[in-house]
């Protein structure tokens, strides 16, 4: 990370720029790195989903979004560069949907965690709920947190 340029996480809103930066981090990172197929990473979520990105200077470093439901939020395409794991990115980003969520009234959020992540998540206050299962070749555990 650039010590000189500070992070900072945005919600995207109708910035198509922003979302474009979004789309092609998370290429990089789930299609690119983890094989995830382009449709099923791409999806009509995003049209209403509320979306967080990552700023380091002008530079996207990481991302998230959260969709609405009746009665919790559900927490998802989280991506972080590869060179900017494990120094903050993905928490500051988790912080801010989780914050949203809490300002829209939201009591609880879910997530399905790709199991490597499942430290992460257990970190930040999510317990897990359920069995493994399997999602575009990849071991996912639907975990949840009280907001």
């Amino acid at each position: 990370m650039d010590a000189s340029a500070p992070l900072r996480v945005i919600e995207v809103g109708a910035d198509r720029a922003r979302m474009e930066q979004a789309w092609a981090l998370r290429r990089r990172v789930f299609i690119e790195e983890q094989h995830v197929p382009e449709e099923i990473e791409l999806d009509a979520d995003d049209t209403w989903a509320i979306h967080a990105l990552a700023l380091e200077g002008e530079r996207p470093v990481g991302c998230g979004r959260m969709l609405e439901r009746e009665s919790y939020v559900k927490i998802g395409r989280m991506a972080v560069l590869a060179e900017y794991r494990r120094a903050g990115v993905g928490r500051r980003v988790l912080a801010f949907l989780v914050e949203r969520a809490r300002q829209d009234g939201f009591k609880r959020a879910v997530l399905d965690a790709q199991l490597h992540a499942e430290g992460f998540y257990l970190r930040e206050g999510f317990t897990p709920v359920g069995d493994v299962f399997e999602e575009a070749g990849i071991m996912h555990r639907r975990m949840e947190r009280t907001l």
